[in-house]
Protein backbone atom coordinates (compact mmCIF):
# COMPACT_ATOMS: atom_id res chain seq x y z
CA UNK A 1 0.00 0.00 0.00
CA UNK A 2 1.23 3.46 -0.79
CA UNK A 3 2.05 5.94 1.94
CA UNK A 4 -0.41 8.48 0.56
CA UNK A 5 -3.87 8.24 -0.90
CA UNK A 6 -4.18 10.25 -4.05
CA UNK A 7 -7.63 8.94 -4.83
CA UNK A 8 -9.17 11.64 -2.68
CA UNK A 9 -7.99 14.35 -5.06
CA UNK A 10 -10.22 13.35 -7.99
CA UNK A 11 -13.74 14.46 -7.09
CA UNK A 12 -16.71 15.56 -9.17
CA UNK A 13 -17.40 19.28 -8.40
CA UNK A 14 -21.15 18.75 -8.04
CA UNK A 15 -20.65 15.81 -5.70
CA UNK A 16 -18.12 17.84 -3.73
CA UNK A 17 -20.57 20.72 -3.22
CA UNK A 18 -23.25 18.24 -2.13
CA UNK A 19 -20.77 16.72 0.31
CA UNK A 20 -19.89 20.08 1.85
CA UNK A 21 -23.54 21.14 2.21
CA UNK A 22 -24.73 17.84 3.67
CA UNK A 23 -21.87 17.49 6.14
CA UNK A 24 -22.07 21.10 7.31
CA UNK A 25 -25.87 20.92 7.58
CA UNK A 26 -25.66 17.82 9.76
CA UNK A 27 -23.06 19.49 11.94
CA UNK A 28 -25.38 22.49 12.23
CA UNK A 29 -28.04 20.20 13.74
CA UNK A 30 -25.49 18.95 16.29
CA UNK A 31 -24.59 22.45 17.46
CA UNK A 32 -28.08 23.93 17.25
CA UNK A 33 -28.79 22.03 20.45
CA UNK A 34 -25.79 23.51 22.25
CA UNK A 35 -26.91 27.03 21.38
CA UNK A 36 -30.45 26.33 22.57
CA UNK A 37 -29.49 24.56 25.79
CA UNK A 38 -26.94 27.20 26.82
CA UNK A 39 -29.26 30.17 26.45
CA UNK A 40 -32.49 28.67 27.80
CA UNK A 41 -30.80 27.17 30.86
CA UNK A 42 -32.59 29.44 33.36
CA UNK A 43 -36.03 28.41 32.07
CA UNK A 44 -35.08 24.73 31.98
CA UNK A 45 -33.96 25.00 35.59
CA UNK A 46 -37.40 26.25 36.59
CA UNK A 47 -39.15 23.50 34.61
CA UNK A 48 -37.06 20.51 35.68
CA UNK A 49 -35.73 21.60 39.10
CA UNK A 50 -38.53 23.82 40.52
CA UNK A 51 -37.97 22.89 44.17
CA UNK A 52 -34.37 24.14 44.16
CA UNK A 53 -33.28 27.73 44.71
CA UNK A 54 -32.61 29.87 41.62
CA UNK A 55 -28.80 29.40 41.77
CA UNK A 56 -29.24 25.65 42.36
CA UNK A 57 -31.64 25.44 39.42
CA UNK A 58 -29.08 26.99 37.08
CA UNK A 59 -26.28 24.86 38.51
CA UNK A 60 -28.36 21.70 38.07
CA UNK A 61 -29.17 22.59 34.47
CA UNK A 62 -25.54 23.28 33.61
CA UNK A 63 -24.54 20.04 35.33
CA UNK A 64 -26.96 18.25 33.00
CA UNK A 65 -25.47 20.21 30.09
CA UNK A 66 -21.96 19.15 31.18
CA UNK A 67 -22.99 15.49 31.30
CA UNK A 68 -22.84 15.44 27.51
CA UNK A 69 -19.11 16.15 27.69
CA UNK A 70 -18.55 13.19 30.00
CA UNK A 71 -19.85 10.72 27.41
CA UNK A 72 -18.26 12.38 24.38
CA UNK A 73 -15.07 10.30 24.72
CA UNK A 74 -17.24 7.16 24.86
CA UNK A 75 -19.00 8.25 21.68
CA UNK A 76 -15.63 8.90 20.04
CA UNK A 77 -14.28 5.56 21.26
CA UNK A 78 -17.20 3.66 19.73
CA UNK A 79 -18.39 5.68 16.73
CA UNK A 80 -14.94 6.79 15.50
CA UNK A 81 -13.58 3.26 15.01
CA UNK A 82 -16.99 2.21 13.70
CA UNK A 83 -16.54 4.81 10.95
CA UNK A 84 -13.27 3.11 10.02
CA UNK A 85 -14.97 -0.29 9.94
CA UNK A 86 -18.30 0.30 8.19
CA UNK A 87 -17.69 3.61 6.42
CA UNK A 88 -17.93 7.33 7.10
CA UNK A 89 -21.35 7.87 5.52
CA UNK A 90 -23.18 5.31 7.66
CA UNK A 91 -21.85 6.77 10.89
CA UNK A 92 -22.72 10.33 9.81
CA UNK A 93 -26.29 9.18 9.10
CA UNK A 94 -26.42 7.56 12.54
CA UNK A 95 -25.06 10.60 14.40
CA UNK A 96 -27.47 13.10 12.84
CA UNK A 97 -30.36 10.78 13.70
CA UNK A 98 -29.20 10.38 17.30
CA UNK A 99 -28.69 14.09 17.87
CA UNK A 100 -32.00 15.09 16.28
CA UNK A 101 -33.82 12.43 18.31
CA UNK A 102 -32.16 13.48 21.58
CA UNK A 103 -32.90 17.17 21.04
CA UNK A 104 -36.48 16.57 19.82
CA UNK A 105 -37.13 14.32 22.82
CA UNK A 106 -36.24 17.15 25.22
CA UNK A 107 -39.05 19.20 23.68
CA UNK A 108 -41.54 16.41 24.44
CA UNK A 109 -40.52 15.75 28.04
CA UNK A 110 -43.04 16.41 30.80
CA UNK A 111 -41.79 18.73 33.52
CA UNK A 112 -41.21 18.12 37.20
CA UNK A 113 -44.78 19.17 37.97
CA UNK A 114 -46.11 16.26 35.89
CA UNK A 115 -43.80 13.31 36.71
CA UNK A 116 -41.60 14.49 39.55
CA UNK A 117 -38.00 13.34 39.74
CA UNK A 118 -38.32 11.35 36.52
CA UNK A 119 -38.33 14.63 34.56
CA UNK A 120 -34.69 15.59 35.30
CA UNK A 121 -33.67 11.93 34.93
CA UNK A 122 -35.14 11.79 31.41
CA UNK A 123 -33.54 15.14 30.61
CA UNK A 124 -30.19 13.66 31.62
CA UNK A 125 -30.77 10.59 29.43
CA UNK A 126 -31.52 12.81 26.43
CA UNK A 127 -28.34 14.80 27.07
CA UNK A 128 -26.31 11.59 27.25
CA UNK A 129 -27.66 10.53 23.85
CA UNK A 130 -26.70 13.92 22.44
CA UNK A 131 -23.20 13.80 23.93
CA UNK A 132 -22.61 10.25 22.67
CA UNK A 133 -23.70 11.34 19.20
CA UNK A 134 -21.44 14.40 19.21
CA UNK A 135 -18.49 12.19 20.16
CA UNK A 136 -18.74 10.45 16.80
CA UNK A 137 -20.05 13.30 14.66
CA UNK A 138 -17.23 15.79 14.55
CA UNK A 139 -14.32 13.44 13.90
CA UNK A 140 -16.27 11.55 11.24
CA UNK A 141 -17.46 14.78 9.63
CA UNK A 142 -13.93 16.21 9.45
CA UNK A 143 -12.70 12.93 8.00
CA UNK A 144 -15.52 12.82 5.45
CA UNK A 145 -14.85 16.29 4.10
CA UNK A 146 -11.06 15.87 4.14
CA UNK A 147 -11.25 12.60 2.20
CA UNK A 148 -13.49 14.16 -0.45
CA UNK A 149 -11.68 17.46 -0.84
CA UNK A 150 -8.90 18.06 -3.40
CA UNK A 151 -5.52 18.19 -1.67
CA UNK A 152 -4.91 21.83 -2.57
CA UNK A 153 -8.35 23.00 -1.37
CA UNK A 154 -8.75 20.96 1.82
CA UNK A 155 -8.45 24.00 4.08
CA UNK A 156 -11.12 25.96 2.22
CA UNK A 157 -13.50 22.99 2.00
CA UNK A 158 -12.99 22.04 5.63
CA UNK A 159 -13.72 25.57 6.83
CA UNK A 160 -17.35 25.12 5.75
CA UNK A 161 -17.76 22.45 8.42
CA UNK A 162 -17.09 25.11 11.05
CA UNK A 163 -19.42 27.46 9.18
CA UNK A 164 -22.15 24.90 9.87
CA UNK A 165 -21.11 24.64 13.52
CA UNK A 166 -21.36 28.39 14.09
CA UNK A 167 -24.57 28.58 12.06
CA UNK A 168 -26.21 26.00 14.31
CA UNK A 169 -25.04 27.73 17.46
CA UNK A 170 -26.15 31.17 16.27
CA UNK A 171 -29.50 29.83 15.04
CA UNK A 172 -30.21 28.14 18.38
CA UNK A 173 -29.17 31.14 20.47
CA UNK A 174 -31.04 33.60 18.23
CA UNK A 175 -34.25 31.54 18.39
CA UNK A 176 -34.10 31.45 22.19
CA UNK A 177 -33.42 35.20 22.30
CA UNK A 178 -36.42 35.90 20.06
CA UNK A 179 -38.76 33.67 22.09
CA UNK A 180 -37.60 35.31 25.31
CA UNK A 181 -38.34 38.75 23.83
CA UNK A 182 -41.80 38.02 22.40
CA UNK A 183 -43.31 35.63 24.95
CA UNK A 184 -44.48 36.56 28.45
CA UNK A 185 -42.40 34.75 31.10
CA UNK A 186 -45.34 32.50 32.07
CA UNK A 187 -45.82 31.35 28.45
CA UNK A 188 -42.12 30.72 28.02
CA UNK A 189 -42.19 28.59 31.18
CA UNK A 190 -45.41 26.77 30.22
CA UNK A 191 -44.69 25.86 26.61
CA UNK A 192 -42.38 28.28 24.81
CA UNK A 193 -39.19 26.55 25.97
CA UNK A 194 -40.23 23.47 23.98
CA UNK A 195 -40.28 25.24 20.61
CA UNK A 196 -36.52 25.38 19.86
CA UNK A 197 -36.08 21.74 20.84
CA UNK A 198 -38.95 20.64 18.61
CA UNK A 199 -37.44 22.57 15.69
CA UNK A 200 -34.57 20.06 15.82
CA UNK A 201 -36.94 17.41 14.40
CA UNK A 202 -37.39 18.98 10.94
CA UNK A 203 -33.75 20.12 10.93
CA UNK A 204 -32.64 16.56 11.62
CA UNK A 205 -34.83 15.16 8.84
CA UNK A 206 -33.34 17.67 6.41
CA UNK A 207 -29.82 16.72 7.49
CA UNK A 208 -30.70 13.02 7.17
CA UNK A 209 -32.05 13.51 3.64
CA UNK A 210 -28.90 15.31 2.55
CA UNK A 211 -26.56 12.74 4.08
CA UNK A 212 -28.41 9.75 2.62
CA UNK A 213 -27.64 11.16 -0.85
CA UNK A 214 -23.90 11.20 -0.24
CA UNK A 215 -21.37 8.76 -1.66
CA UNK A 216 -18.69 7.12 0.46
CA UNK A 217 -15.29 8.83 0.39
CA UNK A 218 -12.77 7.83 -2.31
CA UNK A 219 -10.08 7.19 0.31
CA UNK A 220 -12.23 4.75 2.24
CA UNK A 221 -13.28 2.98 -0.95
CA UNK A 222 -9.61 2.70 -1.94
CA UNK A 223 -8.82 1.20 1.48
CA UNK A 224 -11.54 -1.44 1.11
CA UNK A 225 -10.28 -2.43 -2.33
CA UNK A 226 -6.63 -2.68 -1.28
CA UNK A 227 -7.18 -4.52 2.03
CA UNK A 228 -10.57 -6.24 1.77
CA UNK A 229 -9.66 -8.78 4.48
CA UNK A 230 -8.10 -6.42 7.03
CA UNK A 231 -8.87 -6.99 10.70
CA UNK A 232 -11.70 -4.53 11.47
CA UNK A 233 -12.20 -5.46 15.11
CA UNK A 234 -12.25 -2.46 17.45
CA UNK A 235 -9.59 -4.01 19.67
CA UNK A 236 -7.22 -4.26 16.71
CA UNK A 237 -7.81 -0.65 15.67
CA UNK A 238 -7.28 0.63 19.21
CA UNK A 239 -4.03 -1.33 19.40
CA UNK A 240 -2.89 0.22 16.12
CA UNK A 241 -3.80 3.72 17.30
CA UNK A 242 -2.02 3.58 20.65
CA UNK A 243 0.97 1.58 19.39
CA UNK A 244 1.72 3.28 16.06
CA UNK A 245 -0.04 6.67 16.29
CA UNK A 246 1.10 7.96 19.68
CA UNK A 247 2.86 11.09 18.39
CA UNK A 248 0.09 12.31 16.04
CA UNK A 249 -2.43 11.39 18.75
CA UNK A 250 -0.73 13.71 21.26
CA UNK A 251 -0.20 16.45 18.66
CA UNK A 252 -3.90 16.27 17.81
CA UNK A 253 -4.81 16.55 21.51
CA UNK A 254 -2.61 19.65 21.87
CA UNK A 255 -4.14 21.30 18.82
CA UNK A 256 -7.65 20.49 20.02
CA UNK A 257 -6.83 21.97 23.43
CA UNK A 258 -6.01 25.44 22.09
CA UNK A 259 -8.84 25.22 19.56
CA UNK A 260 -11.53 24.40 22.11
CA UNK A 261 -10.32 26.45 25.06
CA UNK A 262 -10.64 29.46 22.76
CA UNK A 263 -13.97 28.24 21.33
CA UNK A 264 -15.69 27.72 24.68
CA UNK A 265 -14.22 30.90 26.12
CA UNK A 266 -15.86 32.83 23.28
CA UNK A 267 -19.16 31.00 22.84
CA UNK A 268 -19.97 29.74 26.34
CA UNK A 269 -18.10 31.89 28.87
CA UNK A 270 -18.02 35.40 27.42
CA UNK A 271 -21.83 35.95 27.36
CA UNK A 272 -22.09 35.34 31.11
CA UNK A 273 -18.79 37.17 31.77
CA UNK A 274 -20.09 40.29 30.04
CA UNK A 275 -23.27 40.31 32.11
CA UNK A 276 -22.10 38.97 35.49
CA UNK A 277 -18.62 40.52 35.72
CA UNK A 278 -18.63 43.48 33.33
CA UNK A 279 -22.15 44.68 34.09
CA UNK A 280 -23.76 44.64 30.65
CA UNK A 281 -27.35 43.46 30.37
CA UNK A 282 -27.86 39.80 29.50
CA UNK A 283 -29.39 40.73 26.15
CA UNK A 284 -26.51 43.08 25.30
CA UNK A 285 -23.85 40.52 26.22
CA UNK A 286 -25.56 37.88 24.10
CA UNK A 287 -25.96 40.29 21.17
CA UNK A 288 -22.26 41.20 21.28
CA UNK A 289 -21.13 37.56 21.16
CA UNK A 290 -23.68 36.58 18.50
CA UNK A 291 -22.62 39.51 16.31
CA UNK A 292 -18.99 38.49 16.64
CA UNK A 293 -19.84 34.90 15.67
CA UNK A 294 -21.70 36.07 12.57
CA UNK A 295 -18.57 37.97 11.54
CA UNK A 296 -16.54 34.82 12.16
CA UNK A 297 -18.79 32.89 9.80
CA UNK A 298 -18.00 35.40 7.05
CA UNK A 299 -14.24 35.14 7.66
CA UNK A 300 -13.97 31.34 7.89
CA UNK A 301 -13.76 30.47 4.16
CA UNK A 302 -11.20 33.21 3.49
CA UNK A 303 -8.85 32.10 6.26
CA UNK A 304 -9.37 28.46 5.25
CA UNK A 305 -8.33 29.41 1.72
CA UNK A 306 -5.33 31.27 3.14
CA UNK A 307 -4.19 28.07 4.88
CA UNK A 308 -4.21 26.35 1.47
CA UNK A 309 -1.96 29.07 0.07
CA UNK A 310 0.57 29.63 2.87
CA UNK A 311 0.23 26.37 4.83
CA UNK A 312 -1.57 25.18 7.95
CA UNK A 313 1.35 25.71 10.30
CA UNK A 314 1.80 29.46 9.70
CA UNK A 315 -1.92 30.16 10.23
CA UNK A 316 -2.16 27.99 13.35
CA UNK A 317 1.09 29.33 14.78
CA UNK A 318 -0.10 32.89 14.20
CA UNK A 319 -3.25 32.14 16.20
CA UNK A 320 -1.23 30.62 19.06
CA UNK A 321 1.20 33.54 19.22
CA UNK A 322 -1.64 36.06 19.09
CA UNK A 323 -3.19 34.33 22.10
CA UNK A 324 0.10 34.44 24.00
CA UNK A 325 0.67 38.15 23.42
CA UNK A 326 -2.87 39.44 22.83
CA UNK A 327 -5.33 37.57 25.06
CA UNK A 328 -4.61 39.55 28.23
CA UNK A 329 -4.75 42.92 26.41
CA UNK A 330 -8.09 41.85 24.91
CA UNK A 331 -9.52 41.40 28.40
CA UNK A 332 -7.93 44.66 29.53
CA UNK A 333 -10.07 46.30 26.84
CA UNK A 334 -13.20 44.36 27.90
CA UNK A 335 -12.56 45.45 31.51
CA UNK A 336 -13.35 49.04 30.51
CA UNK A 337 -17.03 48.03 31.03
CA UNK A 338 -18.55 49.75 27.99
CA UNK A 339 -20.37 48.25 25.03
CA UNK A 340 -17.74 49.45 22.50
CA UNK A 341 -14.90 48.03 24.63
CA UNK A 342 -16.78 44.72 24.96
CA UNK A 343 -17.22 44.57 21.18
CA UNK A 344 -13.54 45.36 20.52
CA UNK A 345 -12.28 42.87 23.11
CA UNK A 346 -14.54 40.07 21.85
CA UNK A 347 -13.51 40.81 18.27
CA UNK A 348 -9.85 40.46 19.26
CA UNK A 349 -10.54 37.05 20.81
CA UNK A 350 -12.56 36.06 17.73
CA UNK A 351 -9.75 37.02 15.34
CA UNK A 352 -7.41 34.74 17.29
CA UNK A 353 -10.01 31.98 17.26
CA UNK A 354 -10.61 32.16 13.50
CA UNK A 355 -7.04 30.98 12.92
CA UNK A 356 -8.03 27.65 14.50
CA UNK A 357 -11.67 27.44 13.55
CA UNK A 358 -10.96 27.83 9.83
CA UNK A 359 -7.94 25.54 9.68
CA UNK A 360 -8.43 22.60 12.07
CA UNK A 361 -10.89 20.63 9.87
CA UNK A 362 -8.27 20.56 7.12
CA UNK A 363 -5.41 19.86 9.54
CA UNK A 364 -6.47 17.19 12.02
CA UNK A 365 -7.61 14.41 9.60
CA UNK A 366 -4.26 14.66 7.77
CA UNK A 367 -2.41 13.59 10.92
CA UNK A 368 -3.64 9.98 10.67
CA UNK A 369 -3.67 7.21 8.01
CA UNK A 370 -6.91 6.16 6.35
CA UNK A 371 -7.55 2.90 8.19
CA UNK A 372 -7.57 4.50 11.65
CA UNK A 373 -8.24 8.13 10.73
CA UNK A 374 -11.79 8.58 12.03
CA UNK A 375 -11.15 6.50 15.14
CA UNK A 376 -7.86 8.13 16.16
CA UNK A 377 -9.19 11.60 15.43
CA UNK A 378 -12.47 11.07 17.30
CA UNK A 379 -10.82 9.58 20.38
CA UNK A 380 -8.05 12.16 20.62
CA UNK A 381 -10.41 15.05 19.87
CA UNK A 382 -13.05 14.10 22.42
CA UNK A 383 -10.66 13.28 25.25
CA UNK A 384 -9.03 16.68 24.82
CA UNK A 385 -12.29 18.63 24.46
CA UNK A 386 -13.81 16.90 27.49
CA UNK A 387 -10.79 17.56 29.71
CA UNK A 388 -10.05 21.10 28.57
CA UNK A 389 -12.64 22.66 26.24
CA UNK A 390 -15.81 21.65 28.06
CA UNK A 391 -14.36 22.60 31.45
CA UNK A 392 -13.21 26.07 30.33
CA UNK A 393 -16.32 28.02 31.47
CA UNK A 394 -16.42 26.25 34.86
CA UNK A 395 -12.68 26.57 35.58
CA UNK A 396 -12.57 30.20 34.44
CA UNK A 397 -15.59 31.13 36.54
CA UNK A 398 -14.10 29.46 39.62
CA UNK A 399 -10.72 31.20 39.19
CA UNK A 400 -12.29 34.62 38.60
CA UNK A 401 -14.41 34.20 41.72
CA UNK A 402 -11.44 33.00 43.78
CA UNK A 403 -9.00 35.71 42.67
CA UNK A 404 -11.40 38.55 41.82
CA UNK A 405 -9.15 39.14 38.79
CA UNK A 406 -10.99 39.84 35.52
CA UNK A 407 -7.85 39.10 33.53
CA UNK A 408 -7.91 35.39 34.42
CA UNK A 409 -9.64 34.46 31.11
CA UNK A 410 -6.79 36.14 29.23
CA UNK A 411 -4.16 34.21 31.20
CA UNK A 412 -5.96 30.93 30.47
CA UNK A 413 -6.08 31.73 26.75
CA UNK A 414 -2.39 32.69 26.76
CA UNK A 415 -1.51 29.36 28.42
CA UNK A 416 -3.58 27.53 25.83
CA UNK A 417 -1.76 29.41 23.07
CA UNK A 418 1.63 28.35 24.46
CA UNK A 419 0.59 24.67 24.54
CA UNK A 420 -0.89 24.95 21.06
CA UNK A 421 2.33 26.49 19.71
CA UNK A 422 4.30 23.45 20.89
CA UNK A 423 1.81 21.15 19.13
CA UNK A 424 2.04 23.19 15.91
CA UNK A 425 5.85 23.01 15.93
CA UNK A 426 5.65 19.21 16.32
CA UNK A 427 3.10 18.66 13.54
CA UNK A 428 4.02 18.14 9.87
CA UNK A 429 2.89 20.61 7.23
CA UNK A 430 -0.03 18.97 5.42
CA UNK A 431 -1.28 21.71 3.09
CA UNK A 432 -1.36 20.59 -0.54
CA UNK A 433 -0.24 17.05 0.31
CA UNK A 434 -2.26 13.83 -0.12
CA UNK A 435 -3.78 12.34 2.99
CA UNK A 436 -1.62 9.52 4.39
CA UNK A 437 -2.81 5.98 3.76
CA UNK A 438 -2.03 3.08 6.08
CA UNK A 439 1.68 2.75 6.93
CA UNK A 440 3.26 -0.40 5.46
CA UNK A 441 3.34 -2.19 8.83
CA UNK A 442 -0.40 -1.71 9.25
CA UNK A 443 -1.10 -2.71 5.67
CA UNK A 444 0.82 -5.91 6.30
CA UNK A 445 -1.28 -6.58 9.38
CA UNK A 446 -4.39 -6.18 7.27
CA UNK A 447 -3.09 -8.46 4.53
CA UNK A 448 -2.38 -11.24 7.03
CA UNK A 449 -5.78 -11.01 8.69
Amino acid sequence: MSTSDATATVVDPVALRRTIVATAAGNMVEWFDFGVFSYIAVTLGAVFFPEASAPAQLLSTFATFAAAFLVRPLGGLFLGPLSDRIGRKRVLVLTVLMMAFGTFAVGLLPGYAQIGVWAPILLLVARLVQGFSTGGEYGSAMTFIAEHAPDRRRGFMGSWLEFGTLAGYVLGAALVTWLTAVLPPEDLLAWGWRVPFLVAGPLGLAGLYLRLRLAETPAYGHLERRTPHRDTRMSNELKQIFRYQRRPFLVCAGLVLVFNVTAYMLTSYLPSFLSEEIGLSTATGLAVVLGVMVLLMALLPFVGHLSDRVGRRPVLLAGCLLLVVGAVPAFLVIRERTVPSAVIGCLLVALMYVCFDSTMPGTLPALFPTDVRAGALSISYNISVSLFGGTTPFVTTALVDATDNLLVPGFILAAGGAIGAVAVLLMPETAGKPLPAAPPVLAALGDRA
